[in-house]
């Protein structure tokens, strides 16, 4: 009987050390094969593709990631303890782990690839396009930006015939309405630091994405506003609810 219930005890504990599945979250098709989009929570996403996953920006206030699946991919859009958090990082990651991220993050993560805005590069039959992400506006009050142009990276990955923004902590600037067929977009919405609601409207309808997600919020008040404002052009607005 000991022996029995030893192994039982064995047995719930590697259960209970066994990885959770990520939600699987919005299902898009593309001609690459479905994508599973899901907002783990601040700038945190989850990305996955036949089996690979891509970790945006994994955060531990968001979630434990030794319970989620490892990534096969991370993107990190700067050095902010919010979106680099070395924690998080290192249990999202497994020896093979890819790191995408910029010149200030790569100081941190030395085995990390750089890419500066404007650059692109391919991770199996994925393009990823380095975009900028920067304050014009808001500012620490030495009167430095909390986001200064051309430190941090928004991300645009092209999937088969599907485009997907990640917008990262930034204004609505003028560079957004360079973006083109973008099928969906994470736009960031709190202040000091990033978009108010005005600049969130603002954004989207400059490059009108098919859907938009809030994302990096701190409130969600006017949310219905938003989505009627940004359904005149065609813009769909979700959120992920926890």
């Amino acid at each position: 009987m000991k022996i029995v219930f030893l192994a039982l005890t064995l047995i719930a504990g590697l259960m209970s050390c066994a990885q959770q599945p990520t939600p699987k979250g919005d299902v898009f098709k593309t001609s690459a094969g479905n994508l599973y989009v899901y907002h783990v929570g601040h700038a945190s996403v989850t990305l996955t593709l036949n089996g690979k996953v891509i970790q945006v920006d994994p955060y531990s206030a968001q979630a434990d990631y030794d319970t989620l699946p490892k990534a096969d991919l991370a993107l990190i859009t700067h050095e902010h303890g919010d979106h680099l958090d070395s924690v998080a990082l290192a249990k999202a990651k497994k020896a093979n782990t890819e790191i995408i991220t910029t010149s200030t993050a790569a100081t941190v993560l030395k085995d990390a690839k750089v890419m500066a805005n404007g650059e692109s590069t391919t991770w199996g039959n994925i393009k990823i396009a380095a975009v900028p992400a920067y304050n014009m506006v808001h500012m620490r009050p030495d009167g430095r930006h909390f986001h200064p142009k051309g430190v941090g990276n928004g991300y645009v990955l092209t999937i088969g015939d599907f485009r997907l923004y990640i917008a990262a902590d930034t204004e609505n600037i003028p560079e957004m309405s360079e973006l083109k067929n973008i099928d969906v977009a994470f736009l960031p919405k709190n202040l000091p630091y990033t978009m108010t609601d005005e600049m969130f409207i603002a954004a989207a309808k400059s490059f009108k994405p098919k859907v938009v997600y809030v994302y990096h919020y701190f409130e969600l008040d006017n949310l219905e506003s938003i989505k009627k404002e940004l359904a005149t052009d065609g813009v769909e607005v979700r959120v992920f609810k926890k």
